[in-house]
């Protein structure tokens, strides 16, 4: 869930310790225009700050956030790994305060267990474990002995400091220790205690990477800080795409994976994949080394990566580098990429059908999902309960048997060959409401984009779709678009976009422009095209009151040239504006979007309006 929802549904108090770290890191902030802005706007303190403006800040100190929570995080005695482990997990961004202390127990005895059996086959008389490898946890936990306990000989208490956890990062990375390697280590060396889940929840609030609402005990998690903890963790992929990609392999470069890391390779393919994940085996070493035999030469690994990410996983537009190491950090920033602007790839409402039909056609389901996202409710398949938790189509399907999504794919009478996945999401598409979800793009014209989001479109369609689709939302808003009136007055010569009827004689033209690349910046033509139809409407006993125009994005000199044409009235809406103001009033149906929100600004700001449909 994003941080500006969550902080929507908090009290002040329940956001206190969260604005407190923020206010702390603002004021130790070298200041730019823009974030003086917002924190000006919100008379310097962010307590007086509305959700949004928060969020914008937010995203503007991430990186010292990200500071911040390593030095704790690199203080030896913290368990925050083993925290982070939890709350960065797919699935555990909203949890009940009982399921998290319930998911904290069972990590703490997880983990004693694993150590307790690693230790043994450690130093068993025929451990399972490669010698080679044993050797190298002997290595790395000896240095972490060394590291911890070398301040005693100066009579301090022991330690680790950051520039020895520095020293270790480097060790580990170079003896290609996954997460759960180093953890086991750690804690086999230094110990592991239970602590109370009331502190433990406090440790977390009092950093601000957790919310806790006290009316309905519910722990929240926002996306954005759940994707700095992620990295921080050395997890550089959310699990859902480290699936996708293990998915992709077959089972014998799984079972490869596994003997280097100490699993047993005779489990379930699915078990095997879900405990690759779990123990933090890191992704670019997974793609780079782990997935190929020794010998292979580099050129030959690189063919392996473009194959898995051009045919396997069908990424559009293809990943670039001309190395391995470029080709697989490119890859990583998709899927970061993808984790922060992902949309569901279907509309909403067939989404919510195939959740539906998933529960009809195959019962098991809801237990896959449940037990997969660690979801604590009992009835799991909802599209707006999982969009809450990030969880996408996509997602759910590909954690399903592929022999039970043919079952769905029969009773709905859907083309098993080819792609069985890719089937089943086109055949749930609702177009309308994609093109919707995927507005900015057609009006920056991205083909790529809206080709990766299921949407195929030919590029000389894409101005009248646009168009189109404006209307729906402005229709959507409340607004009467008057197509028998644009039609009945539109002449060989003027062809008006859109008309917005606001009474018997007052009238709103409203201008679509897409745009590739670049802000729109032709206001000569278009200040001659809507003089042209304002005329028209004239002579035919219409008052324009406003003229709007709607684009991706607005050069400054367009801009500019707008504000000081006072004749034609001309305001500017972005693209991103307009439909961020549709997603809050469908938020909030009860408000009203008056045409009266749109008159004051040139450059329209979408976050004033949507305060006001919140208030």
């Amino acid at each position: 869930m994003k941080l500006e929802k969550i902080l929507d549904q908090l009290n002040s108090l329940e956001k206190g310790a969260f604005i407190k770290v923020i206010n702390t890191l603002v004021s130790h902030q070298k200041h730019s225009s823009e974030l003086d802005s917002i924190v000006i706007g919100a008379d310097t303190n962010l307590k007086n700050a509305d959700s949004l403006q928060v969020a914008e800040v937010f995203n503007k100190v991430s990186s010292a956030f990200g500071e911040y929570i390593l030095e704790e995080y690199t203080k030896t005695t913290s368990q925050l790994d083993i925290l982070l482990d939890i709350i960065t997990k797919d699935g555990n961004c909203i949890m009940r305060l009982d399921w998290f202390a319930k998911l904290y127990d069972d990590q703490i005895r997880r983990q004693k267990k694993a150590i307790e059996d690693f230790k043994k086959n450690v130093h068993a008389e025929k451990p399972t474990i490669d010698p080679l490898r044993i050797r190298d946890y002997r290595i790395f936990a000896e240095c972490l002995r060394t590291a911890y306990h070398n301040d005693e000989k100066s009579n301090y208490d022991p330690k680790i400091t950051a520039d020895e956890q520095t020293i270790l990062d480097t060790l580990s990375s170079n003896l290609e220790l996954s997460q759960d390697e180093v953890t086991m280590i750690k804690y086999s060396v230094l110990g592991i205690t239970k602590d109370s889940i009331d502190d433990v929840v406090s440790e977390l609030k009092d950093r601000g990477l957790v919310f806790l609402s006290r009316k309905t005990s519910t722990i929240y998690v926002a996306d954005e800080v759940v994707a700095i903890l992620r990295k921080l963790r050395g997890r550089e992929v959310a699990d859902k795409f480290y699936r996708r990609v293990l998915l992709q392999l077959r089972e014998p470069v799984i079972n490869m994976v596994c003997r280097k890391h100490g699993i047993d390779s005779k489990l379930p393919l699915q078990e095997k994949i879900e405990t690759i994940i779990d123990s933090g085996i890191s992704f670019s070493s997974l793609l780079k080394e782990d997935i190929h035999k020794p010998e292979t030469k580099l050129v030959d690994r690189k063919k392996v990566i473009v194959e898995l990410c051009d045919d396997k996983l069908s990424i559009v537009p293809p990943i670039k580098g001309g190395s391995l190491d470029d080709k697989v950090t490119n890859l990583i920033a998709y899927f970061d990429d993808l984790y922060q602007n992902e949309r569901l790839g279907i509309s909403a409402s067939g989404y919510e059908r195939l959740m539906v039909d998933i529960g009809e056609y195959i019962p098991s389901a809801n237990k896959i999902i449940k037990s997969n996202f660690q979801l604590q409710d009992e009835d799991v398949l909802h599209s707006e309960y999982l969009t809450e938790y990030n969880i996408m189509p996509r997602d759910v399907l590909e954690l399903l048997p592929t022999e039970e999504l043919v079952v769905l794919c029969e009773a709905r009478n859907i083309k098993t060959r080819g792609n069985v996945i890719d089937n089943i999401l086109a055949s749930y598409k609702d177009s309308e409401s994609l093109f919707v979800e995927n507005y900015e793009s057609l009006g920056n014209r991205d083909l790529n984009a809206l080709k990766s989001n299921g949407i195929f479109i030919k590029e000389a369609e894409i101005g009248v779709k646009f168009e189109s689709v404006t209307k729906f939302i402005f229709s959507g808003l409340g607004f009467d678009v008057d197509e028998k009136l644009r039609g009945k007055l539109n002449t060989d010569k003027d062809k008006m976009d859109i008309l917005v009827k606001i009474d018997d004689t007052d009238v709103v033209l409203i201008e679509c422009k897409t745009v590739k690349d670049s802000g729109y910046n032709k206001f000569s033509a278009i200040s001659r095209q809507v003089r042209s139809y304002k005329t028209l409407l004239e002579k035919n006993g219409f008052n324009v009151v406003k003229i709007l125009v709607v684009a991706p994005d607005f050069s400054e000199d367009f801009v500019s040239d707008c504000g000081d044409d006072f004749e034609l009235n001309i305001s500017l809406l972005k693209a991103s504006s307009l439909l961020a103001i549709y997603n809050a009033y469908k938020e909030h149906p009860s408000k009203k979007v008056t045409i009266q929100m749109l008159m004051k600004d040139v450059l329209i700001q979408e976050d004033r309006i949507i305060r006001a449909l919140k208030k």
